[in-house]
Parts: C-alpha cells; sequence; structure tokens
C-alpha cells in the first residue's frame, strides 16, 4: 500500500472507536467540531508526502515492497540518512510551528528504534522479538498512525504500582491461548482520537517480583479493539469564537490528551512483545538505543518550535518598533540563541552518529540529552518574552471578527501600529495570544515540561549515565601535577613552570 492520501487516513478513522469527551461519545471524529481541526491538519500532512515537490523528501522505497513509504520509518544506515530523515521531520514541524509534538512521525521512529533492536526482544522461546519486527514492517507499509501510553493512574505517588490499595493500573489478569487479557488503566494518551494503534509500552522502572510481573508488558493493539475505552479531557479550542482567527493555532493543533481503559482487552499473542518480564521493561531503552533516535526527532520539533517562537518574536517587536530598544533586542537575542543551541546539538549528534550491532545509525546521545534537559526552561523563557513583548496589547487585542462588525471604522483607525495596519496587527497578536497567553499555550507549557519524562527522574538518570569518573580523574592529575612542581622553599601559591629546567 504504501503512503496514504489525507483523505484515506480521515476514512480510517471512521471505525467506531470509543472516544469520550465532555461526557458524551464521539461518533466521527472527523467531523465533531471539537475535533476536526486536528483530523484535519493530520490529513494534511500526510498529503504532503504526495507533494511532487516533497515525496522525495518525505518517502523512501520499502525494501520488502518496492512502495513509496513514510521516511521516519527508515533504518539509517548512514549519517546521511539521519540528515535526510531530520529534514522530513523538520517539514512536518514547520507545518505545525513545532506544535503538534506527537505527529505520527514521533511513533513511527520510536518503533523503528525498537524494531532495529528487535533481537533483544527475543528472550525465549516465544521469540517476542520476532513479533515486533513484524509489527513495524506491518505498520511502515500501511503509513498507520500511533499513539502511545506509558504511565499509570497517579493514585498513591509513594508507592510502587503492585503494592498501591487501589489496583486502577493496567495489568495482566490471564493468561490464554489466543493471548493476553489486559484490565486498568494507563495515561497519557495523546492524538488518541487521531490514530490507528496503541502503542502500550513501559516507562518506569518495574520490580523484579511476582506481584509486579503482571505490570511488565509490551504490546500494540487497534484503537477499536472491544473493550478499549478513551476518555479525553477537554479541549483547548475555543468553541463560541467569533472567528478562527482569534484561536489560529488551538483550533487546528489540539493533539488531545486522555487516559485510555481496558476493560478485558484481549492482546493476540503476534501484537506482545514483552510478557512478565520486569527486567526486559527496565532496561529497555538501554538495550536497544531506541531513546536516541526518539530524541533526534523531538529535538527537531523543538528546532521547529524556536524558530516559529522566534519569528513571531521578531514580528511584535517590528510591528510596534520596539526592536529600537536594546533591553528588547537582548530578549530577541535569547531566542535566536535557543535557537542556534537546538540546532547545534542536533548536528553534533548526527556527526557522531554511529551504528549499532544491526547496522543502524545512532545518534548521539550527549547533545540530544543536553537539548532534553534544557529545552523545556527554555520554551517557557520564550513564551514569557512573547507576553513582555506583547504586553498590553495581548490583554486588550479585540476579535477579528471586529473588522466585520458594525464598529470596523474604529477598529481600523485605533488598532493599527506603526508597522502594521489594524487587520494584520490583530492578526499578529490574536497568533501571539494563542501562543503565550491561552489554554492552548498553557498545556504547550505543561506538556514540554513532561515531553520526555518526569524532568527530576531525568536529571538523575544523566547524571548516572554520564562519564565523571575521567573528568575526576582530570582534577586529580591537575592537583599532583601542581604539587610535583612547586618550587622548594617558595612562599605562597608559586609553581615552577612545566618548561622549567629541574
Amino acid at each position: 500500500m504504501g503512503i496514504r492520501t489525507g483523505q484515506q487516513f480521515l476514512e480510517s478513522l471512521k471505525d467506531d472507536r470509543d472516544i469520550r469527551i465532555d461526557g458524551e461519545r464521539i461518533k466521527d471524529v472527523t467531523t465533531d467540531p471539537r475535533m476536526a481541526g486536528a483530523a484535519q491538519t493530520l490529513a494534511e500532512l500526510y498529503d504532503m508526502q504526495h507533494q511532487p515537490d516533497l515525496t522525495d523528501k518525505m518517502t523512501y522505497t520499502s525494501p520488502a515492497t518496492g512502495d513509496k513509504v513514510g521516511l521516519s520509518f527508515i533504518q539509517p544506515r548512514s549519517v546521511d540518512d539521519l540528515v535526510r530523515r531530520r529534514e522530513m521531520v523538520k517539514i512536518w514541524m514547520d507545518a505545525t510551528c513545532g506544535m503538534f509534538g506527537r505527529s505520527p512521525d514521533f511513533m513511527n521512529i520510536n518503533m523503528m528504534g525498537f524494531a532495529a533492536s528487535f533481537d533483544a526482544f527475543n528472550r525465549d522461546e516465544r521469540k517476542l522479538g520476532d513479533n515486533l519486527r513484524n509489527y513495524y514492517e506491518m505498520i511502515r507499509e500501511n503509513d498507520l498512525a500511533l499513539t502511545h501510553t506509558l504511565i499509570n493512574p497517579q493514585v498513591d505517588r509513594s508507592k510502587p504500582v503492585e503494592a498501591q490499595s487501589k489496583d486502577l493500573a493496567a495489568k495482566v489478569v490471564k493468561e490464554t491461548d489466543a493471548g493476553i487479557v489486559i484490565n486498568g488503566a494507563r495515561m497519557v494518551t495523546t492524538l488518541c482520537a487521531y490514530t490507528n494503534e496503541l502503542m502500550v509500552f513501559p516507562s518506569t522502572n518495574i520490580a523484579v517480583s511476582d506481584d509486579a510481573a503482571p505490570y511488565a508488558f509490551a504490546f500494540c493493539i487497534p484503537c477499536n479493539t472491544q473493550g478499549l475505552r478513551f476518555i479525553c479531557r477537554p479541549p483547548v479550542m475555543h468553541q463560541n469564537t467569533a472567528s478562527p482567527m482569534d484561536y489560529p493555532l488551538s483550533s487546528r493543533l489540539d493533539e488531545g490528551d486522555g487516559m485510555v481503559i481496558f476493560h478485558n482487552v484481549l492482546v493476540p499473542w503476534e501484537r506482545v512483545f514483552i510478557y512478565r518480564d520486569a527486567e526486559m521493561c527496565n532496561s529497555l531503552y538501554a538495550k536497544t538505543g531506541a531513546m536516541r533516535q526518539i530524541m533526534h526527532q523531538f529535538s527537531t520539533k523543538n528546532l521547529a518550535k524556536a524558530e516559529f517562537m522566534m519569528a513571531l518574536g521578531f514580528a511584535l517587536a517590528k510591528s510596534t518598533k520596539i526592536d529600537v530598544h536594546l533591553h528588547v533586542q537582548g530578549m530577541l537575542a535569547e531566542m535566536i540563541n535557543i535557537v542556534e543551541f537546538v540546532r547545534s546539538c542536533l548536528r553534533a549528534s548526527e556527526v557522531d552518529a554511529k551504528p549499532n550491532e544491526e547496522g543502524v545509525y545512532t545518534p548521539a546521545d550527549m547533545p540530544l540529552w543536553t537539548v532534553r534537559q534544557m529545552f523545556p526552561k527554555m520554551y517557557i523563557r520564550m513564551c514569557e518574552i512573547i507576553q513582555i513583548l506583547g504586553a498590553g496589547g495581548l490583554v486588550a487585542v479585540p476579535s477579528y471578527a471586529e473588522l466585520d462588525g458594525d464598529i470596523a471604522q474604529d477598529v481600523e483607525t485605533y488598532f493599527e501600529s506603526a508597522n502594521a495596519n489594524s487587520k494584520t496587527r490583530i492578526k499578529l497578536f490574536r497568533l501571539a495570544f494563542d501562543t503565550a497567553v491561552s489554554t492552548f499555550a498553557g498545556r504547550q507549557q505543561l506538556y514540554e515540561r513532561y515531553y520526555s519524562g518526569d524532568p527530576v527522574r531525568l536529571a538523575g538518570m544523566l547524571y548516572n549515565i554520564y562519564d565523571k569518573d575521567s573528568h575526576v580523574d582530570r582534577i586529580d592529575a591537575l592537583l599532583n601535577d601542581l604539587e610535583a612542581r612547586q618550587i622548594p622553599g617558595a612562599q605562597g601559591p608559586l609553581f615552577r613552570p612545566k618548561y622549567a629546567a629541574e
């Protein structure tokens, strides 16, 4: 089959999945006014793969069928493949201003990363790694969109999942010849209303014990599987806005987030990749290197997002001529620094990439870890800068609909600025409001904080995996050298130069 069109993607969502929002079940996510905007945005992304000027940049030839398939599925065999994949991801991310972080390329690269080390999952006679490899090839050839759920419900965060008195987390409750049966819940299933498949993988450490074993699993199933239900948060898009230009981002880029409920869901064995194996769950990313591939993808998202924020800052400052002020130039320079920081880390990760045992090129991890740790703070700072640049203009910007109302003349007269007429200024400031002030903006900031995990745990993880000994050895060597080169009898911190005669 190969790459799908936008229309094929939309039709695939009409599958009677159980999506709940605002106290009701959604019959068709492609037409419901709370969801249709994001569904259409995804359809546009799929259509971009078919544009004559973009097809070669966004696809590659399937090694299995010869069809054109999405480039985000590629198993990179060189640095050039990594660069080409990054350029493809950037096309999609630029189209959504970096605000649609869970677009299909995210999970495509995620699953590719696992499949590139599928043999690590073959830990017993069941050969579950073969299931994973076959699944990856299936979604690649059918251009399917995936969401994922990694986290147990927040019930009692002081205790491990198997020790909680309220047993609400998804777990294996039965094993049959046909597969395993899952009951319970998981969160956060971003994009669940708009994807074909659900990936259920571990993200937190699981105790290696019989009590914890029912929570140690990984699998993928269709989003319309019997017994599967998604309960979504209310939309961040305003429902009664007078003009779509009032909320230009939230009207089309609300990915949606929710909790998934498993009501005794049967997962066929061929869809199971880890089963009652806490050790594999806990070492999943270390064994596969998949996180490096994922970090490469979302760092590209971060670059697109930072570039958009910088461009918006430039436009705001120019519209009212505050860009002549030195302190404003300083804030805009901060945005430039953030953009170039992310760009530099991405390039460093590609230049220092190395092949794994299967010959799949994996980006260098430390430059990407730096982006992973720093960008959430940087993004929040960029939002703050937009708020400062817009100031009271963001508070008082009227609806775009006023330009066609009975006071249009007043609006045209009094809402212009030094470098923008009223229409242009209102459009610009409504965009800035939606970016940095609205409910959509708040969700983006919160999501960046936890996009790739708990920042406190991530910081601890980075500290523990970083090569510290070589740096401590350097300090020891420096001190020993300084001590050895002291001038006998000298008073104070005087040292013999290295080149001095003994």
